[in-house]
């Protein structure tokens, strides 16, 4: 995953058990078409990159007779904070705020709805390609549903 990441022009800023939290900032405004389709075209790129990793690793498990590796990727978009963030026995460059929770979320629910990748209705907007609507969802600890989707990709990955 992190080096789909990386090759797409992404940051990975950390490692939290299995998981890797991943940013691909925006320049300028968020809210101009122009500044957000980069951004999230190479989201979505990374994603189609490590489904592809993921596979063909997976292809490798099978001839070694080892069970399939799976994953979940949740694409979001929103605002951050980002540094420095702990104490001075403690320090850590990250970022915080709802989005990063939101994401994470999003990302959880990909084993309960049976995708590999979900793709929240901010993310829609910046994104010129064809999704499928997967309905609304709650995500805990977030006020009220949010519409989520998934993306042709997610389709061909074996499972």
């Amino acid at each position: 995953m992190a080096g789909a990441v990386l090759d797409h022009g992404g940051e990975v800023l950390r490692f939290i058990g299995d998981a890797a939290l991943a940013i691909f900032p925006f320049d300028g405004d968020r809210k101009s078409a122009a500044a957000t389709a980069d951004p999230c075209t190479r989201a979505l790129a990374a994603a189609e990159d490590a489904a592809r990793r993921v596979a063909a690793l997976n292809d490798e498990r099978a001839r070694d007779h080892k069970p399939p590796l799976e994953f979940g990727i949740g694409l979001h978009v929103g605002d951050l904070m980002y540094g420095n963030i702990g104490s001075p026995a403690r320090i850590e460059f990250t970022v915080i705020g709802s989005a990063a929770n939101e994401a994470a979320r999003i990302e959880g629910l990909c084993k309960t709805l049976g995708t590999p990748l979900l793709i929240s209705d901010t993310f829609t907007p910046c994104y010129p390609g064809r999704l499928h609507s997967l309905g609304r969802h709650s995500l805990r600890g977030v006020e009220g549903e949010r519409e989520l989707f998934t993306h042709p990709l997610a389709s061909t990955v074996k499972k």
